[in-house]
């Protein structure tokens, strides 16, 4: 940057990548009108960003402590049954479980936490009416990477007073959450998780075809983009619960892509299917395909309606070849009526966390990823422009079969 920082902000992009046992995972942010005068940075991230041009990057590495707050062993401690408010959101009950996350609010008598503190705290044991709590960050422990991309420099004319933005702060809101804690598997199942408000047949509800897009058009080329990068020309792919449009790449030559969904209409106008067949996962999750049939298997913002996923993973596996690789992505919408119960009950990294657990219980995958992308900006022409600036955030998981 050949300006002084004083005087340009600049549009970065953020790329966060750590680890945890179970995973790799990447986190990405759209950062717009980063102020150098005003806004927070890390210090090494401020100074080596401050030679840098458009297009250029900047590549730390952190140790943990120096994105988040560090470990602090005195913040994971016990309390009693009691000081878990149960109804701190009306007429819903809350049950503490394993691993699952919960805004800080609801604690009675803990030192430092208020009524109206939503920052998520979580729950590490359940035992004879007592809960162990970690009020740490989740990545509280963890090193970190980023990678800032500069996108854009632009010279401000006058300093205003304003927003002072913790860039890093920003960015961690949320990652981590999608972690086991210490390795012991999170309680997502208790509570009928699987049940659903409309219990009526899926194909009954699907019978009227739905040609409409689910997530936004930079939404829609973020799905490309992770499509592109892990399928390959020659493969064959199955995409589950599929549609009128599958999100790959116009440029990927499959050897074959197969539709698996629930309106016959939609199938029958999607160009990319070489073959297709009107299958309810939820009525039967035995997949109609040969066992080890398939390179890759895709499913898009669709995990969020199965009801029995644990049966639906080990079909996926038998049907992929192994070392075949399967790929859920997924947004924050959905069909409310059938969407399952614990989803809404999620945080968003969460539920990186949830469809984590499918894999894992499933026995069937190994080397598993996740990638979560925020801050892209709302296409003009979208209708939800004036209500929503932000594109809506892909969240990704993917494994390859054992």
């Amino acid at each position: 940057m050949t300006h002084n920082k004083k005087n340009i902000s600049a549009d970065i992009h953020f790329k966060m990548k750590w680890n945890s046992a179970e995973a790799i995972h990447t986190e990405e942010y759209e950062a717009y009108n980063v102020n150098f005068w005003r806004d927070c940075l890390p210090k090494e991230l401020y100074n080596r960003l401050g030679s840098k041009s458009v297009g250029q990057t900047v590549l730390v590495d952190f140790t943990p402590g120096s994105i988040v707050p560090g470990y602090e062993p005195q913040k994971t401690f016990e309390i009693k049954g009691a000081q878990f408010n149960s109804r701190f959101i009306p007429d819903k009950e809350i049950q503490p479980l394993m691993g699952r996350f919960y805004p800080k609010g609801l604690l009675k008598g803990v030192a430092g936490v208020f009524p109206q503190n939503l920052q998520p705290f979580r729950c590490v044991g359940v035992e004879n009416g007592h809960l162990k709590v970690d009020l740490n960050h989740p990545l509280a422990n963890k090193p970190i990477q980023i990678k800032a991309f500069v996108k854009e420099i632009k010279l401000k004319s006058v300093e205003r007073g304003g927003r002072c933005n913790d860039w890093m702060e920003i960015m961690a809101d949320g990652p981590g959450m999608q972690a086991r804690w210490e390795g012991r598997p999170t309680d997502f199942l208790s509570e009928n998780p699987f049940q659903r408000q409309d219990v009526r047949s899926d194909l009954l509800y699907y019978q009227k075809a739905r040609l409409v897009q689910h997530i936004d058009d930079q939404a829609i080329q973020v799905v490309k983009d992770i499509y592109g990068e892990l399928l390959h020309d020659g493969m064959r792919v199955l995409d589950l619960m599929s549609s009128w449009k599958s999100h790959l790449p116009e440029d990927l030559r499959l050897e074959k892509l197969s539709g698996l969904g629930l309106n016959a209409e939609e199938l029958a106008k999607n160009v990319d299917l070489s073959d297709w067949v009107v299958h309810d996962l939820n009525e039967n999750p035995i997949l109609p395909y040969k066992t080890e049939s398939y390179d890759a298997v895709v499913c898009t913002v669709s995990i969020e309606y199965l009801i029995d996923p644990e049966t639906v993973f080990k079909e996926i596996g038998r049907v992929l070849r192994p070392g075949g690789l399967l790929v859920v992505t997924f947004s924050n919408r959905w069909f409310p009526e059938k969407v399952i119960n614990i989803w809404k009950d999620l945080h968003e990294f969460e539920r990186m966390g949830l469809v984590m657990e499918y894999f894992q219980k499933s026995k069937m995958f190994k080397d598993l990823e996740t990638y979560s992308i925020r801050g892209l900006p709302r296409p003009r022409d979208d209708k939800y422009f004036y209500e929503i600036m932000d594109s809506d955030p892909i969240y990704a998981v993917w494994g390859c079969r054992v």
